[in-house]
C-alpha cells in the first residue's frame, strides 16, 4: 500500500500492450509467435520472448498487478498500440477493431471505477500508420468502445479525427493527439498543412483552457522531438515537428506535462523557449511488449508506470517506474512485477519541473559521470547492456528544435 501527502494525486500509464493471439508455446522456435516473422524465438515462456510480441497472459498480468495498486481517485491514460507487429496481410481492419475492443474490455474487467484517456497508436489502424483525416470504421468503432471512459463532444471529434479533450479533474483537462496524423510513415497526409483541422482544434481548445484558468495533460502515442536511437531524426515530419513545438511554446503556461509511447522506451524531454529556457517536461513512458527485431542488441522488459501530481497546481512531483524481469518470469512461471525505480530517489530530484529535467539531461554531458549508466539502464527497462558508449546518446542531448532530450 503506497500512502502519500494529501496534496499529491496519482495517475498510471500504459502504453504499447501489442497483443500477440498466435503466441504459444511449440517445439518449433518458429512458430511461437506471428510477430517474429519467422525468426526463431529465443527463450519462449508463459511470459513471453523478446522476439515476440504480447502474450495475453503478460498483460494480464501487468494490470492485475497494477490493479493491486490503484486508488479511487486516480486515472489512467492508455497511449496506444493494441495490435501486433506483424505482415498487413495477416491484419485487417475487422481484426484490428477485435484487438482494441479486446485490450478495451480486458482494461474495464481490471479497472472498472477508474476513467481511462486513451491515444490512438499507428499500429491501431489497416494498414498501419496510414489514419485518414476524416470518420472511418476504426475511429467510430474506437468511440463505441470507449464511450464509457469520455464524454459525448469528446466521442464526436474521436470519431471524427482520432483526437479529443475532456475535464479529468476540476482544473485539469486532458488532450488526446492523433500524432499518427503527422507520423513520417503516414502517406495519406504528406502533403497537408493541417490534417483532420487538429493544429487549429489543439490552438482553440489550450486557448479556452487558459481562459478557463485550466491546466493540461498533453497525451499522445508519437512523442515529438527526436527519436530516442537516433540523431537529428525526428518521428513525426519535420513540418509537423516545428507546427507542434510552436502551438506548445505558446502555451507552456498552460500545458502542465506531455504523456507519450511508442519509442518502447523510457525518456523524458525537455521543451525550451526560443531564448533557451525550459518551460515544459515531456515524458515517453516504456512498453508492456518487450519485442525488439533481430538487428537490435537489446530489448525492454515489459513495464508501466505511476505519476505523482501535485493536486493544486497539476504540477509534475515524480515517477513510479514498475517493471516484469521476463527472463525470471519464464523462469519461475510467476510473474512478480517490481517498482524499478523512483525517479527523484534515483536522480536526486525534488520534483520532475523542466529546470529540475534539463539540469538532470545536462548533468549526463559530465565525463564520467555516474549516473549515466543508471539512466541508460532505465532506458532499456533494467536491462544490462555494457556496449553502448556514454557518448554514442549523451551527444543528442542538446541538439535541434531547442527540445532536449534526455533518456531515461
Amino acid at each position: 500500500l503506497i500512502w502519500f501527502h494529501s496534496n499529491f494525486w496519482r495517475f498510471w500509464h500504459i502504453t504499447d500492450l501489442h497483443l500477440d493471439p498466435s503466441y504459444h508455446l511449440t517445439p518449433d522456435p518458429k512458430k511461437v509467435c506471428y510477430s517474429s516473422k519467422g525468426v526463431p524465438a529465443t527463450n519462449p515462456g508463459l511470459y513471453g520472448d523478446f522476439l515476440c510480441d504480447s502474450p495475453f497472459r503478460l498483460i494480464e498480468s501487468a494490470f492485475t498487478n497494477m490493479a493491486s495498486l490503484t486508488q479511487p481517485e486516480d486515472f489512467i491514460i492508455w497511449t496506444g498500440d493494441s495490435p501486433p507487429h506483424v505482415p498487413p496481410d495477416e491484419l485487417s481492419t475487422d481484426i484490428v477493431i477485435q484487438v482494441i475492443s479486446n485490450m478495451t474490455q480486458t482494461i474495464r474487467q481490471h479497472f472498472p471505477n477508474l476513467t481511462v484517456y486513451p491515444a490512438v497508436g499507428n499500429h491501431d489502424y489497416w494498414p498501419q500508420d496510414q489514419m485518414p483525416t476524416s470518420t472511418n470504421a476504426i475511429y467510430k468503432a474506437a468511440a463505441q468502445f470507449w464511450k464509457l471512459w469520455l464524454h459525448d463532444d469528446a466521442l464526436l471529434t474521436l470519431s471524427q479525427g482520432g483526437f479529443y479533450s475532456q475535464l479529468a479533474k476540476p482544473g485539469l483537462r486532458v488532450v488526446s493527439l492523433n500524432t499518427i496524423l503527422y507520423y513520417s510513415p503516414n502517406n495519406v497526409t504528406q502533403n497537408m498543412t493541417d490534417p483532420a483541422g487538429q493544429f487549429e482544434w489543439l490552438e482553440k481548445t489550450l486557448e479556452k483552457a487558459a481562459e478557463n484558468r485550466e491546466k493540461v495533460y498533453i497525451i499522445g502515442h508519437v512523442p515529438v522531438g527526436f527519436l530516442p536511437f537516433a540523431r537529428n531524426i525526428t518521428a513525426i515530419r519535420e513540418n509537423y515537428n516545428e507546427r507542434l513545438v510552436t502551438i506548445f511554446r505558446k502555451y507552456s503556461h498552460v500545458i502542465a506535462g506531455h504523456f507519450y509511447g511508442h519509442t518502447h522506451k523510457d525518456s523524458i524531454m525537455v521543451l525550451l523557449d526560443k531564448e533557451g529556457q525550459p518551460v515544459n517536461s515531456l515524458f515517453v513512458s516504456p512498453a508492456v511488449t518487450p519485442i525488439k527485431n533481430l538487428a537490435e542488441l537489446y530489448s525492454n522488459n515489459p513495464s508501466f508506470r505511476m505519476y505523482l501530481y501535485n493536486n493544486k497546481d497539476y504540477t509534475m512531483l515524480d515517477i513510479w517506474q514498475y517493471y516484469l524481469n521476463l527472463t525470471e518470469a519464464n523462469e519461475k512461471q510467476r510473474s512478480d512485477w517490481t517498482l524499478e525505480y523512483i525517479m527523484t530517489e534515483a536522480f536526486g530530484l525534488t520534483d520532475l519541473q523542466p529546470q529540475s529535467l534539463l539540469q538532470l539531461g545536462l548533468s549526463f554531458m559530465l565525463p564520467q559521470t555516474k549516473s549515466f549508466d543508471k539512466y541508460f539502464n532505465h532506458f532499456m527497462v533494467n536491462i544490462i547492456f555494457q556496449s553502448y558508449t556514454h557518448l554514442s546518446i549523451a551527444c543528442v542531448l542538446l541538439s535541434g528544435y531547442e527540445i532536449t532530450q534526455t533518456y531515461m
